[in-house]
This record gives C-alpha cells, sequence and structure tokens, in this order.
C-alpha cells in the first residue's frame, strides 16, 4: 500500500474527539460480542430450547421501538453524553450478572430479566455512535471513518467468539462478566474524554408555552417524517429492515443452534463460525476504508444481493470448513451493505436531526427480533434448511423489489445516492 494510501485511510484518526470515540466503541462492541455469546451458549445448555435462544436474541432489541426517543434526547443533551450514560449503565447491568454467576445463584430467569433491561438502551448505541461520529467528522472523511468505525464490530466479533468461547470453557461465566463490566466501565470513560461537539445550528426554538409532552410528540415525530423525507434515505431504510428480518437472524441468533445441532460442535466450534462472519465483514470494512469514489447506492444493491446469495449456500452446507468459507464471503457483503446504508442516511441527514435519523435506523432493527422469533417457530415445523432457504430466498427477492421500485434513485451514476 502507497503511502498516500495509508494517509488516506488513517485520516480519520487525525481527528481528536475520533481518537477516543474510536477505542470506546470498540471496547462497547467487545463486550457486546462476548455478552452475546457467551449468553447465548448459558441459555442453549441450561435450556436446551432454540425456542428460548431466540427469545433471548430477541430481548437484546426490545429498546429499537423506542430508539427514536433515545435519539431525541441525543440530540438535546448531546450525543457524547449519553453515549456515556448508556456505557455506565451497560456497566451495572453486566456487574450484576457477574455478581450472581460468582454467588452460584444464577439461572436463565435472571439472565432473561437483565437481558430485556439492557434490551431497552442496547439497541441505540449504534445509532447514537453514528450521529456522534457524524458530529465530530469532516464531510470529506465521513465515508472513512463509518468504515474504520464498523471495524470495531467486526473485530470484536473476532475476539469476542474466539476469546469468549475459550473464556467461558476455562473460567466459566462469572470470570468472563469480570471482563466484560471492565471493558464497559473503560468504555464510559473514553466517552467522557471526548470534548462536547459545538450546538449543531438549525434547531427549532419552540414557543415558551409549549408543554414538555408537545414538545416532546412534536419533536419526534419531526425525526421520523424527516428520516422518511427522501427516496434515498427511505430505500436504505427499507433495506436495514430487511436484512434485519431475513439475513442476520440465520447469522446472528440462531448460530448457537447451528453449530450444536447442524454441525455437531462445541462452543469453541460456535467461536470459529462467527469469527468467520466477523473476519469478512473487518475485511469489507478496511477494504471500503481504503476504497475511493465509491458510487454507495449501487454497491448496497450489489452487495446486498450477494448477501442473501451467500446465505443461500451457507443454509445447504454441513461441512465446517466450506460452512466458514461462505460465512466469510457473507460477512463481506454485510458490512459493505451496512456501510453504504449508513452513509447514505448521514450524507442526507441534517446536523441537528441526526439522533432522531439514526434512532429510526436502529427502530429499524425490530425486524431481527421478529425474524428471530419467526425462525425459531418455523425450525421447529419445517426444519432449519428450509427456514433458511425461505429466509434467503424472500429477502433476495424483496431486495430486486426495493432496487427496482428506487431504480432512478440508486442506479443512475449521477443520482444523489451515488455522488462520489
Amino acid at each position: 500500500m502507497s503511502g498516500a494510501g495509508r494517509t488516506s485511510a488513517l485520516a480519520p484518526f487525525h481527528i481528536r474527539n475520533y481518537r477516543f470515540q474510536w477505542p470506546s466503541d470498540l471496547l462497547t462492541s467487545w463486550a457486546f460480542e462476548v455478552e452475546t455469546l457467551v449468553l447465548g451458549w448459558y441459555i442453549m445448555v441450561e435450556t436446551g430450547s432454540v425456542l428460548l435462544l431466540t427469545v433471548l436474541a430477541s430481548l437484546q432489541y426490545v429498546g429499537t421501538l423506542i430508539a427514536p426517543v433515545l435519539g431525541m434526547v441525543g440530540d438535546r443533551m448531546g450525543h457524547r453524553d449519553l453515549l456515556a450514560a448508556m456505557r455506565l449503565a451497560y456497566t451495572v447491568l453486566s456487574a450484576t450478572i457477574m455478581t450472581l454467576a460468582l454467588t452460584g445463584h444464577l439461572a436463565p430467569l435472571n439472565v432473561m430479566i437483565i437481558v430485556s433491561i439492557m434490551g431497552l438502551i442496547r439497541p441505540s448505541d449504534l445509532g447514537v455512535r453514528g450521529a456522534l461520529l457524524a458530529d465530530i467528522m469532516p464531510a470529506e472523511l465521513l465515508v472513512g471513518a463509518i468504515s474504520l468505525a464498523r471495524t470495531t464490530q467486526d473485530t470484536a466479533r473476532i475476539a469476542g467468539a474466539l476469546t469468549g468461547a475459550a473464556l467461558f470453557a476455562a473460567l466459566g461465566i462469572g470470570f468472563v462478566y469480570v471482563a466484560i463490566a471492565c471493558f464497559y466501565l473503560a468504555a464510559a470513560v473514553l466517552m467522557l474524554c471526548l470534548t462536547r461537539p459545538a450546538k449543531s445550528l438549525g434547531a427549532v426554538d419552540h414557543p415558551a408555552n409549549d408543554t414538555p409532552s408537545s414538545t416532546l410528540l412534536r419533536d419526534l415525530k419531526e425525526g421520523i417524517v424527516y428520516a422518511w423525507s427522501g427516496p434515498g434515505m427511505r430505500a436504505a431504510l427499507c433495506v436495514a429492515f430487511l436484512a434485519n428480518l431475513t439475513a442476520f437472524p440465520l447469522t446472528n441468533g440462531l448460530l448457537p443452534y447451528v453449530a450444536r445441532d447442524i454441525f455437531h460442535t462445541d462452543q469453541t466450534g460456535l467461536g470459529y463460525l462467527s469469527a468467520s462472519f466477523a473476519v469478512g465483514s473487518l475485511i469489507g470494512s478496511i477494504t471500503l476504508s481504503l476504497a475511493g469514489g465509491v458510487r454507495i447506492a449501487r454497491l448496497l444493491i450489489g452487495a446486498t444481493l450477494a448477501w442473501y446469495a451467500m446465505l443461500l449456500v451457507f443454509v445447504e452446507i454441513r461441512t465446517m470448513p466450506v460452512a466458514m468459507a461462505c460465512l466469510v464471503l457473507a460477512g463481506m457483503a454485510q458490512s459493505m451493505s451496512m456501510i453504504s446504508a449508513a452513509v447514505m442516511l448521514m450524507r442526507h441527514a441534517s446536523a441537528h436531526l441526526r439522533g432522531r435519523v439514526m434512532g429510526v435506523r436502529m427502530m429499524v432493527i425490530y425486524g431481527l427480533p421478529l425474524g428471530l422469533l419467526a425462525a425459531g417457530s418455523l425450525i421447529d415445523l419445517i426444519g432449519y434448511s428450509a427456514t433458511g432457504t425461505l429466509y434467503g430466498s424472500a429477502g433476495f427477492i424483496a431486495m430486486m423489489a426495493i432496487a427496482l421500485h428506487w431504480r432512478a434513485d440508486l442506479w443512475p451514476v449521477h443520482a444523489p445516492a451515488n455522488v462520489r
């Protein structure tokens, strides 16, 4: 790689706030991934129920419906302060699980309750960090910054899948949660080290006689209507909902079931499968951070279709090495698809509404718990392969429909969504 390429790829780190946000996001993402893997395996081992496994995964996303509200709170109080408060809350909740596990009082019901509480705020984390990123980053560095920010999730999934499985097998859930709580606490401290971005221009002053409730509802409505205001933003939101409904269930919540019942492996094998998808995602993120002049809308279409094609192959494979290779390719396509959607939203969002726009983006993640719950029931009825084929085929066809419906806004080289 040339020196110019290296400078371009690492340019976002020239911004002081980004040098604190990136490691804070990294530690949070690591904790998320280890926690998801450990709790999923714990529920699968303790209960043996794929339905309860999908319920657990779904509970982590119950807060998607209130994500626009948290986005609005972030627009008002500042995205940096909101993220710090959220990560301190994660610390308290993970320390509770740690205490219960170390004292021998942890039970599946306790896990479900605590995960439900965390699920109220955790889905908004990605949206708020995206809004903060847009606050602190110059427009010309936004694609590279979002791509590099995505590597925090990708490396976290690799580290979480491999180290989380090994630590769980060697030390047990209690000591794993000691590390998780420390990660969350360090992430909160790093977030507090950021300088508060300047208040965005364009915010509307409300009449003095407005009640707090009327102001709240008006601001919330404004954000939701604005997020649905342009063809490019609507298309990005539709793709995000579709992916969460039909693609992510196969590689997120269902992986513990796939590892145990399809490939007949243990938590180490689960770690390899999860890490394979993350390796591909990391490759995709790094590739985009180095690439220049990408037609984002075209990339969104092509990457999403390739993602579904790989998933259709994956659900038919019964050999671990081949399945891992397929997940690497699926991860690459997934990363490029989701980065493209995020860039399209952030490019078109007004600064004072970014939190609400990304809150709406997080709200569409509600497709994931719906897809997970449906998949858990369908697997019991028609089997894993048929369920996976149904999800992959439906997603591919729906993505083609989205591309055709908004083809005038997504495909032409000179369309606003394809501006380099």
